[in-house]
C-alpha cells in the first residue's frame, strides 16, 4: 500500500515542478515545455480515478478502524489509533494536492495556449496592416 502513495507523492511533486517551469515568466524552454507537458496531460487524468480510489481506501479504512474511547484501550493502543488518524489525514492531504495540482497544471497549460494563438493573430493581423 505504501507504493501507491509514494507514487501518488512524486506524481503531485512532477505536476508541481511542471507548473512552476510554465509559470516562470522568462524561460528558453517554455515552448518545448508547453508541448511536454500537452502531451503528459492525458496520461496524468489516470491521477483522477487513482484518488478518487485511495480516498474510498482512506474511507474504508476509517469506518473499519476500530474506536479507542475512553479507558478501553491501552496507551499503545491509543497511540496507534492517533497515529492512524494522523496518517489517513497526511494522505487525504496528498490526495487534494495532487488533484489540484492536475486542474491547475490543465488549466495553465489551456491558457498559455490560447495565449500564444492569441499572440500570432495579433501578429498576423499587424503584418496585414
Amino acid at each position: 500500500m505504501a507504493l501507491e502513495w509514494v507514487l501518488l507523492g512524486y506524481t503531485a511533486a512532477a505536476e508541481a515542478v511542471m507548473l512552476i517551469l510554465l509559470t516562470i515568466p522568462i524561460n528558453p524552454l517554455r515552448r518545448g515545455l508547453i508541448t511536454v507537458t500537452q502531451n503528459l496531460l492525458k496520461p496524468l487524468l489516470s491521477v483522477i480515478p487513482f484518488c478518487l480510489f485511495l480516498l474510498m481506501d482512506i474511507y474504508w479504512k476509517y469506518e473499519t478502524r476500530p474506536t479507542c474511547e475512553n479507558h478501553t484501550c491501552s496507551p499503545s493502543e491509543h497511540l496507534r489509533h492517533q497515529k492512524s488518524i494522523i496518517k489517513s489525514q497526511r494522505n487525504a492531504l496528498l490526495i487534494a494536492a495532487a488533484a489540484l495540482f492536475y486542474w491547475l497544471l490543465f488549466s495553465v497549460t489551456s491558457l498559455i495556449v490560447k495565449v500564444d494563438l492569441l499572440d500570432k493573430r495579433v501578429q498576423k493581423l499587424k503584418n496585414q496592416d
